[in-house]
């Protein structure tokens, strides 16, 4: 399957508002994940590994929160399934016969854990699930180690201690290396949410030009941004509503695009920005692949959703588990992101990640 996406382009050249800004442009990849059938071959988001059979598959040894979430991965993906089909046929079963055989047979095996002594905490170590699978030939903004030209991001489905999120893994590898592939990775008998269990999704990766949320700028420059009368000078045609919160329509419109995406500027808004520094030679660390809960939303961020995706964008209402906002089906925290960090020095000194 191959597919295109392109975001629109923006209302107005931030440049040509703000020369001053041209300084701090990063080139980003918006990767525009699509439902689909991803092999190992393929770049994806929540597909199947190019997995050594001799490699160990990762495992989560750390503590696991108890969210009193009782689906398996498995039980997930069928009720997405049951959602998608009764989206096309409301008047469909509430149950296909297999879909019911499924359920019970997961029921079965929840009841079994539950009986035993003691329930909890969740098995551990805990299989890791995929989230995303990058190859360098599709996004060449990939600064990886060595000869390696794959990214592999996993994560526990478990929330964690201190601040309630999935632990993350990442892989580097060389491809041609993989002779044995891994047939059937092991998963964990529960999520902590559904939203930690990623929908296989192909993606469409697109190049843009990304530029910093207003909180990444100096205070001088933050206050320029907020004058509206900078806004009227340039003649842009930005509409009066914004006259008394323009930073808004900065953020809203021009600024660090929304989504799933590899470099660019992080999102901030949970918290103010602070610096990550790299834990082995105390380099700053900088954004390697945002994990986004959404593609865009319904109000300012609306207008990042690509020209092929506009109907839907704009459509009335969607049904519960269908909006298009959302085809990776992940969220993490409160419809946030979870952002990736990554030592410019070294790609494989320790990672970093957190909310926002």
């Amino acid at each position: 399957m191959v597919f295109v996406r392109t975001t629109p382009p923006r209302p107005v050249d931030v440049t040509a508002v703000f020369p001053e800004l041209a300084s701090l442009a990063r080139p980003a990849m918006r990767l525009h994940p699509r439902p689909g059938s991803p092999s190992t071959g393929e770049s994806s988001v929540g597909g199947p590994l190019l997995w050594p059979a001799a490699e160990p598959w990762p495992h989560c040894e750390g503590a696991h929160l108890d969210s009193g979430f009782r689906q398996s991965p498995a039980e997930v993906r069928l009720d997405r399934r049951r959602l998608a089909r009764l989206h096309h046929d409301p008047h469909g079963p509430a149950f296909t016969f297999e879909e019911e055989a499924i359920k019970d047979r997961n029921a079965a095996i929840l009841r079994e854990r539950l009986d035993a002594d003691p329930p909890w905490p969740a098995e551990c170590p805990v299989p890791m699930l995929p989230v995303a699978q990058l190859y360098l030939r599709d996004i060449p903004l990939l600064r990886p180690p060595g000869q390696a030209d794959l990214l592999q991001v996993l994560w526990c489905p478990y929330d964690h201690d201190p601040d309630y999120k999935p632990a993350t893994a990442l892989f580097w590898r060389s491809a041609a290396t993989v002779v044995d592939i891994l047939a059937t990775p092991p998963e964990p008998y529960e999520a902590n949410y559904p939203g930690y269990v990623p929908q296989p999704c192909l993606l469409a990766p697109e190049e843009i030009t990304d530029y910093p949320n207003s909180l990444d700028l100096s205070p001088q420059m933050r206050l320029a941004v907020e004058d509206w009368s900078r806004w009227q000078a340039a003649g842009v045609g930005v509409d009066s509503s914004y006259a008394d919160y323009p930073a808004e329509f900065y953020d809203g419109h021009l600024a660090d695009a929304p989504g799933w995406k590899v470099g660019g500027w992080p999102p901030w808004g949970r918290t103010d920005p602070y610096r990550r520094y790299c834990a082995v030679c105390d380099a700053q660390m900088i954004p390697l692949l945002t994990i986004a809960s959404f593609e865009w939303d319904g109000g300012l961020r609306r207008g990042w959703a690509p020209y092929e995706d506009q109907d839907a964008a704009y459509a009335a209402s969607h049904r519960a588990g269908q909006d298009p906002a959302q085809p990776t089906k992940v969220e993490v925290g409160s419809a946030d992101n979870m952002q990736l960090y990554v030592c410019p020095t070294s790609p494989e000194h320790p990672h970093t990640d957190l909310i926002q």
